[in-house]
């Protein structure tokens, strides 16, 4: 395949954020995959990846600008998607959530996302969020919360992931009934048979060692 670059709408990860414990924050790793690519590859990249982003405002941050013929549309979210409000969660065990996008709307707007890239001349892909550690993500956002009343509401610690497995499987099913390009970082991660080498603290966020090995699954397929 022919393509002029690359542009990518995502969220922390396709921004390639990872937590810095020496310095206590977040920071954009400078190894990460698409700033390699850009660097090493000599590839155009336009990131309109932003932290914290849920698929509602990347469609809208899509409808507002950069389709561009005959570049790669690279389409990246679901961990900000699924996630819950864990202080409500910590205050209200007993009331349901649904998710930040509940996951019928965040595979609508995957779909509209790959309507609106081809109708621009456009190579969509999906991507799938990466694998979290659900016991060092429990531990990240029970901080200054109630620990026992988020347990107590997720019924087991594990039942984090799960729910996020859930997006990632939609994303998958979505790729398949539009004949979409997958890249599934997720089984790529999980298969590689080190995932605790390869997560930030948080549990949630690939460290440099992860963004070493999205470089090597993304890579070859751009050659």
């Amino acid at each position: 395949m022919k393509f002029a670059g690359l542009s990518v709408w995502g969220d922390s990860i396709a921004k390639g954020v990872v937590f810095d414990e020496a310095r206590g924050r977040y920071a954009v790793c400078r190894d990460n995959c698409l700033q390699r690519l850009s660097r090493e590859a000599g590839i155009s990249v336009e990131n309109y990846s932003v932290m914290g982003q849920t698929s509602d405002a990347g469609l809208e941050r899509m409808r507002a600008g950069g389709l561009k013929p005959d570049r790669v549309a690279v389409i990246e979210y679901g961990g900000n998607d699924c996630d819950l409000d864990w202080r409500a969660v910590s205050e209200h065990p007993e009331e349901l959530q649904y998710g930040k996008v509940p996951v019928e709307r965040f595979t609508e707007n995957l779909a509209e996302m790959v309507r609106r890239a081809r109708e621009a001349g456009m190579f969509p892909v999906l991507v799938t969020p990466p694998p979290l550690i659900a016991q060092r993500y429990y531990d990240w956002i029970c901080r200054g919360l109630n620990a026992q009343n988020i347990l107590r509401y997720l019924g087991d610690v594990d039942h984090i992931y799960r729910w996020q497995d859930n997006y990632a499987e939609h994303v998958r099913a979505l790729a398949e009934r539009l004949n979409v390009k997958l890249v599934d970082i997720r089984e790529r991660m999980l298969a590689a048979g080190r995932l605790p080498e390869l997560m930030c603290v948080d549990g949630i966020h690939p460290n440099a060692a992860g963004h070493e090995l999205i470089y090597q699954t993304v890579a070859p397929m751009l050659g």
